[in-house]
């Protein structure tokens, strides 16, 4: 079917199940309510690995899902620029339908839910401490641990075979869970531009009820700071990694 519509349908699934899960644990009268981290960042991974197989079915065998990715990887000279840009594309045409879906699979618990703050997070992302230079410091250490470690995991390394053998969804998936446990802490780990803008512009535009401002003075960090994490692992793995 094509990269662009592999990426488009893996990364719906990615957002559906990914902003799904917090969604479960924050909106009221949810069965999953306040059910807290472990269950959001266990969702999270779970939704990466859907993401990815969905994404290789459908047409795009490296199932990038991330632009951060995607961007690594032409930084590192392993994935060629109209490769990207078609990834890039259906990232974030993906990550808009999914947050579409998550509107419309918690319908009823818009209007029982008061806070607007719990359901724009239902969408995107947040600092736990608003601080403009440390939040983008956080997006970006923790996009650079996803991308470098990534790449190690298909990485022929010296031992000359790939340590993933098959099982890199798997990997992948424990990759982003450790990551939502140790590093989302300070910002909720965005660590993906298409992740957190588009499911925002949806929250903009959809009829929510009291779902007041879509925080538009912070939605540039979870932007820049996993394209600089990401870059910064792709230059980093060109010098390290075999290949």
């Amino acid at each position: 079917m094509g990269v662009f519509m592999g990426e488009l349908l893996g990364t719906m699934i990615l957002v559906l199940l990914g902003n799904g899960v917090v969604a479960a644990v924050l909106l009221n009268k949810s069965k999953a309510q306040n059910s807290g981290w472990i269950v959001i960042t266990a969702g999270w991974a779970f939704a990466v690995m859907s993401g990815v197989f969905v994404a290789q079915a459908a047409g795009s065998p490296g199932a990038a899902l991330n632009p951060a990715v995607s961007i690594g990887g032409l930084v590192r000279g392993v994935n060629p620029i109209n490769n990207a840009l078609a990834e890039i594309a259906g990232q974030f045409v993906g990550a808009f339908i999914g947050a579409i879906l998550v509107y419309l699979h918690y319908l009823p618990h818009w209007g029982e839910t008061d806070d607007p703050g719990l359901k724009l997070a239902c969408f995107s992302t947040g600092p736990a401490i608003r601080n403009t230079g440390t939040n983008l410091i956080s997006e970006a250490i923790g996009t650079f641990v996803l991308v470098f470690v990534v790449f190690a995991i298909f990485s022929t390394g010296a031992t000359g075979g790939s340590p993933a053998s098959g099982l890199g969804p798997y990997l992948v998936a424990s990759l982003v869970w450790g990551i939502g446990l140790s590093l989302g802490g300070p910002t909720g780990y965005a660590i993906n531009p298409a992740r957190d803008l588009a499911p925002r512009i949806a929250h903009q535009i959809l009829p929510i009820p009291g779902k007041g401002d879509s925080d538009w003075s912070y939605s540039w960090i979870p932007v820049v700071g996993p394209i600089i994490g990401g870059a910064l692992a792709g230059i980093l793995a060109s010098i390290l990694y075999a290949s």
